[in-house]
């Protein structure tokens, strides 16, 4: 797919991932629609695009809220009509053992990013179904695939995430309309800063995989959707880990728990 001139609604768009991605689809020529909880972060961003000249608009949602996902999905399509990319991005959550997470901290969790995505995407699908045209891209993380001891909440929710980017692709295969899961490691974010002791759970042997900036992900996200990639896992010491894993769950599991956070 090109991007000039697509219309591509990204979520948590206010920093890091989001709001680079932001930018890189706006100089590639889309329209963007940034989503997240904050006006005047968004806005900041909006500025950045408008100043190398680009489009866009700031939609402020709070995504825990399906009714304010509703009313999300109406303003956009009313005003747009549906989007050719959705990145469901936004995502939160302190990595915590089970038992340690307070009950509402685990809904917040599961909130972001599952159900946002979950809510999102079926908002806007019906009209992305009948264009017959568009891409989905869900960001996700490493642990989605290899979860580590001392984060059960958030490995939880990086789960659901991944089975429901399974799940849609099987359900929209043949419509026209594709899903990308982009699974990028360790990034440069303010992400590890807002989550203070989750960087230290990093199991040691996850440390040998290089960190990445947020505009590479979003790079590695533009690529996706031009090329219509259906699973894109960076840098390649992630990819090796993965495929080690699926082969070999048992040994990388050991290893995982081995070097990982310990009560």
């Amino acid at each position: 797919m090109r991007l000039t001139g697509r219309i591509a609604v990204v979520t948590g768009a206010s920093q890091g991932i989001g709001a680079a991605t932001a930018l890189t689809l706006a100089r590639r020529g889309s329209v963007v629609v940034l989503v997240a909880r904050s006006a005047e972060a968004l806005e900041s961003v909006v500025q950045r695009v408008q100043g190398f000249g680009g489009r866009a608009v700031a939609v402020p949602a709070d995504l825990t809220d399906v009714d304010a996902i509703g009313t999300l999905a109406e303003r956009v399509l009313g005003e747009f009509g549906a989007p050719d990319v959705l990145v469901n991005n936004a995502g939160a959550g302190r990595w915590l053992f089970l038992d340690d997470t307070p009950a509402a901290e685990l809904d917040a969790m599961t909130a972001l990013p599952f159900s946002a995505a979950l809510h999102v995407t079926r908002s806007f699908l019906p009209a992305m179904r009948s264009r017959g045209a568009g891409r989905v891209v869900n960001v996700n993380s490493p642990v989605s695939r290899m979860p580590i001891p001392g984060a059960t909440g958030y490995a939880a929710s990086r789960y659901a995430l991944r089975g429901l980017t399974a799940a849609l692709r099987q359900d929209l295969r043949g419509t026209g309309v594709g899903v990308s899961e982009v699974v990028p490691g360790k990034v440069s974010s303010a992400y590890f800063r807002n989550n203070p002791g989750a960087e230290e759970r990093i199991p040691l042997v996850a440390r040998l995989i290089p960190t990445v900036t947020p505009e590479r992900v979003a790079e590695e996200i533009a690529r996706a959707v031009e090329r219509g990639r259906d699973e894109v896992v960076f840098p390649w010491q992630l990819k090796a880990f993965d495929l080690t894993n699926r082969v070999l769950p048992g040994v990388v599991s050991y290893l995982t728990w081995r070097t990982g956070t310990h009560r």
